[in-house]
């Protein structure tokens, strides 16, 4: 029988993966599985968790949140493991989860796991930190970790919305120059970010053919700053359709790797999670680096 080490986080979203515990324990014992369930206490669990035990399973599922998955993936990531990694989403807003077609039935996710097949997945480093789908600056972004657990799990992606349009008073333009593998930008930014993912906190999409989640890149998304309301317009319109090559005052650029120099220090959001901004950044994919179960 083979040993399955369930991490789930009971404070994700509203509060699911407790509800769901014994269902999904269920479904894995009757696909042949032997179920170690271990509850994350607070933030950093998961990751020492999967260091500790890690190594002592067959497959390892985490049911909760990105943050939650991110923990996971980081532990793993440390450790060098190749274990089979499960993602059960029961978040708040699940941007990587949707991105990767994850059931949203906390059930059928266990049971697509239970039958499905490891696959290679791509990280991100952000100066050597795990991040698993994106790393961002500028507006929005201390939304996603500034907004209260309990809205969250009330309003989900939209709560990301309210809480970013509350502070575009704040929003002041970011000057920053990045360097791609192939190209560089400077620029004043109101938003960058460097993902691999369709959704961007529910803010910010991008199309599923634009976006391989296992092909070695990453995608770069920059939006200008400007006084000119035409432009604005372009930008706004650009975002909304989802037309990224339409207008100047918006850059989308695939790259391995990313050297970002940006001389007042501002703030980033790692998977949701703060990150303290320093003035030179090196993000780097690597490539399939997590072997991640799906359908």
């Amino acid at each position: 029988m083979e040993k399955l080490l369930l991490i789930y986080n009971p404070n994700s979203g509203t509060r699911k993966s407790a509800r769901y515990l014994s269902d999904v324990s269920e479904i894995f014992t009757k696909h042949g599985f032997l179920v170690t369930a271990l509850p994350t206490l607070k933030r950093g669990d998961a990751t020492d968790y999967v260091k500790r035990f890690g190594p002592d399973y067959n497959f390892v599922v985490v049911m909760g949140g990105d943050g939650t998955y991110n923990e996971v993936v980081s532990g793993y990531v440390e450790s060098g493991l190749r274990t089979p990694i499960g993602y059960i989403p029961a978040g708040s807003t699940n941007d990587f989860a949707q991105g990767l077609g994850l059931s949203k039935e906390i059930p059928q996710a266990a049971e697509d796991i239970a039958s499905g097949k490891p696959s290679g997945i791509d990280v991100g480093l952000f100066n050597g930190r795990v991040f698993t789908y994106v790393a961002s600056f500028g507006a929005f972004v201390k939304a996603s970790y500034e907004t209260p657990q309990n809205i969250k799990n009330a309003l989900g992606h939209t709560a990301y919305i309210l809480a970013g349009a509350g502070s575009l008073a704040d929003i002041r333009p970011i000057h920053a120059r990045i360097k791609t593998d192939t190209d560089e930008f400077e620029g004043d930014y109101l938003f960058g970010a460097i993902s691999n993912s369709t959704s961007m906190g529910g803010v910010l999409k991008l199309k599923p053919e634009d976006v391989d989640m296992s092909d070695g890149l990453f995608e770069l998304l920059l939006l200008r700053t400007s006084t000119d309301v035409l432009e604005i317009g372009d930008l706004v319109r650009a975002v909304a359709e989802q037309k990224y090559d339409t207008t100047p005052m918006l850059t989308f650029v695939e790259s391995k790797r990313f050297e970002i120099d940006i001389p007042e220090a501002v703030d980033w959001s790692l998977d949701g999670e703060y990150q303290k901004g320093v003035q030179h950044i090196v993000i780097e994919n690597k490539y399939k680096a997590v072997n991640l179960i799906r359908k």
